[in-house]
């Protein structure tokens, strides 16, 4: 028997249930010596605003137990320049693309989505609201209820591909949030995002980053990860896709064990670039092994 380890995502069909964590990935090409790109659920693209962002200063990476802290502010070249490279790269692989978008404004983030809307190589769209939200004094737009559904509607009115909301865990109650997305009218979400570390040089007696906090990813935040997934998954209808701390096949099955219907690798990827592929494999041999048809059956049974 061979299993079946398609998934419907928002009316898209996954070849299988593993993607790539936005920022971890590039847009592919970086890792296309590795792996075959083809084999993938999905591509999730780093992060694209409609104009350049030139990130934060250096240094802005550092490694932790367990896990490592970034601070690279969401560098990207812009919409512009992301269409005519980024994209033009992937029309030469089948898999699903999946393009992570951020913004400091409500306006920015309208601009870049409708940009977006008429590039046939963007299948799905994510949305990072873990973006300071300028006119509100730097706050993220992913922090409050109410914020979430405004910009969830806002971008949900201007896209043409399903809308995927990628959610801080840097909240009080996370399935508040995932509810509001959901009001807002989101196809999915995509949880979760880093959690807010520091790290200190002792030897230097100073920040390790320049931006003195960063996002906390890696094993570390898995368990916390698998825990707000199925609290999620408990709160809303919508599809959900896992990703934090993901570096196995086990660790992919908890997450849709726990609710989720993908999962994206993340960190792993820095470690070892085939690590997307072994968790694919993982998964198929699972089921082989526990006689299980489909992985669509594994959804959400852990209740």
């Amino acid at each position: 028997m061979t299993p079946n380890l398609s998934v419907d995502l928002c009316g898209v069909t996954l070849k299988n249930p593993v993607m790539v964590a936005s920022g971890t990935f590039g847009s592919g090409e970086e890792f296309s010596q590795f792996l075959d790109l083809n084999r993938l659920g999905a591509v999730v693209t780093k992060g694209v605003a409609s104009v350049p962002w030139p990130g934060n200063p250096t240094p802005r990476i550092c490694e932790t137990p367990s896990g490592m802290l970034n601070a690279i502010g969401l560098q990207n070249p812009g919409y512009d320049t992301f269409a005519k490279r980024d994209l033009k790269f992937l029309e030469q692989f089948d898999t699903k693309v999946v393009v992570n978008v951020c913004g400091h404004s409500m306006e920015e983030y309208i601009d870049c989505v409708e940009k977006l809307s008429e590039e046939r190589r963007a299948d799905l769209l994510e949305i990072n609201i873990s973006c300071p939200n300028v006119k509100e004094g730097g706050i993220a737009f992913g922090t409050s209820p109410k914020g979430v559904e405004e910009i969830t509607a806002a971008v949900k009115k201007a896209a043409k591909q399903p809308v995927i909301m990628k959610l801080s865990p840097n909240v009080t109650d996370i399935t508040e949030i995932a509810k509001a997305a959901e009001a807002g009218g989101a196809d999915a979400l995509s949880m979760i995002n880093t959690l807010t570390g520091m790290k200190i040089d002792v030897r230097r007696r100073t920040f390790a980053l320049a931006n003195r906090t960063g996002g906390l990813s890696g094993p570390a935040i898995h368990p916390v990860a698998v825990r707000m997934v199925w609290q999620c998954a408990q709160a809303v209808k919508i599809p959900i896709i896992g990703m934090g701390g993901i570096r196995s096949a086990e660790d992919a099955l908890e997450m849709i064990l726990a609710g989720a219907t993908a999962v994206s690798v993340g960190t792993a990827n820095f470690h070892d670039q085939t690590t997307t592929l072994q968790v694919i494999d993982g998964i198929r041999r699972y089921l082989e092994e526990n006689r299980i048809a489909d992985v669509r059956e594994l959804i959400g049974c852990v209740r």
